[in-house]
């Protein structure tokens, strides 16, 4: 799946694919992936309206197996994945030792002693690195998996009728962050009901020579559908009106979990230690007492955008950072994702702007996700 071109950047099994449709291509965090196939905002809607079809193969997958693979992960992350059910999925993060969000993660529990973590792109070998070196003294094995899969997503609410054309699995009982193994278009797949849209959708891991084959069969089952394919640019903007963190925005080194927001995440009930609890502990007691900065949306009055790091002010004070920024095609408004002071983090607070190019825009505050779909 590695590249022989000088810049080393990697291609997934798909990449011929995007080229044949014509899709812009983009860096991200080494891989060259699909940034779009022709307007973002059609592929946005129809994942809203219909669904859309995503090539997701930089993600990384780790490995790890043993009789002691339970232990191992409540100790390395901050959730109890020891009391995640076989063929369930669980949201968490990996932390360093002073509290400092390292990536945020799923892991799916695959067997009895069996899991699956997936981390970001951007963060798989640094994850990679900290779960080997947290695995020392346990009875458990941590594998690089991430040449052995692609992942493709079928994310929007046609999904569910698209994938049942082309496979037995039950997936009128496959819940909501559940996997379970089967076979989608001849192909062996591990089916999860997990996405990063804020609609329902299907994650399908699959080996990297099956990735064209069943690529085509869902464009095929989903020509009646509405489906097109999607690319990250379109990811980025329903992820964000959906209120969904993304690392290296919402998410850093410099922040715990409970900064983002994110506190639930953190078990301290679980059997054993885990690293990072004490100074997690400290940021609990931290942000129940005297909360710092906190995340909020932020919605334009105007047309301009902003974009990550501008100042967000009141009164001519900086009192925060925007993280993310975009125009958001379901609310035909500018949003933000934003860290602001907790004087100024009530929806509707008066007088709040984004600086930006040294103009103080207005924007109004308010609870986060911009859109929920319904149910």
């Amino acid at each position: 799946m590695s590249s022989t071109e000088p810049s080393q950047k990697r291609h997934t099994a798909l990449d011929a694919v995007h080229r044949s449709l014509g899709a812009t291509m983009t860096d991200f965090a080494g891989w060259d992936m699909p940034l779009r196939y022709g307007s973002e905002r059609d592929e946005h809607h129809a994942v809203r309206t219909r669904a859309g079809l995503f090539d997701l193969s930089h993600m990384g997958e780790i490995t790890v197996t043993g009789p002691q693979a339970a232990a191992l992960l409540n100790y390395a992350l901050v959730g109890n994945i020891a009391s995640v059910g076989v063929g369930r999925a669980r949201y968490t993060m990996i932390c360093r030792e002073d509290g400092g969000i390292l990536d945020d993660l799923i892991v799916y529990r695959l067997a009895e002693t069996e899991y699956m973590v997936v981390a970001n792109a951007s963060n798989a070998q640094v994850v990679l690195d900290a779960l080997t070196e947290r695995s020392a003294g346990f009875d458990a094995e941590v594998r690089d998996d991430r040449d052995a899969y692609a992942l493709i997503a079928v994310q929007g609410p046609a999904s569910p009728q698209i994938l049942a054309s082309v496979t037995d699995a039950d997936l009128d009982g496959l819940k909501y962050y559940a996997g379970l193994p089967g076979t989608v278009a001849g192909v062996p797949a591990l089916i999860a009901r997990t996405g990063y849209t804020g609609e329902d959708g299907f994650e399908l891991f699959v080996r990297p020579e099956h990735a064209v084959e069943l690529w085509q069969a869902l464009t095929k089952a989903g020509e009646g559908a509405g489906l097109v394919p999607c690319g990250l640019s379109c990811r980025d903007t329903l992820r964000l009106e959906a209120g969904m963190p993304l690392y290296g925005h919402e998410l850093s080194t410099s922040l715990t979990p409970f900064d983002a927001g994110l506190g639930r995440v953190v078990k301290f009930d679980k059997e054993g230690d885990f690293v990072g609890r004490e100074a997690l502990a400290e940021a609990a007691a931290r942000a129940g007492q005297n909360p710092p900065r906190v995340l909020v949306g932020l919605v334009a009055e105007g047309r301009r955008v902003p974009r990550a790091g501008y100042a967000v002010v009141a009164d001519g004070e900086v009192i925060g950072e925007v993280t993310s920024g975009a125009p958001s095609p379901t609310l035909g408004k500018p949003i933000a994702m934003a860290y602001v002071d907790a004087a100024h983090a009530a929806p509707g607070t008066p007088g709040v702007g984004v600086d930006i190019r040294g103009s103080h825009e207005p924007y109004e505050v308010v609870a986060l996700p911009f859109y929920k779909r319904q149910k």
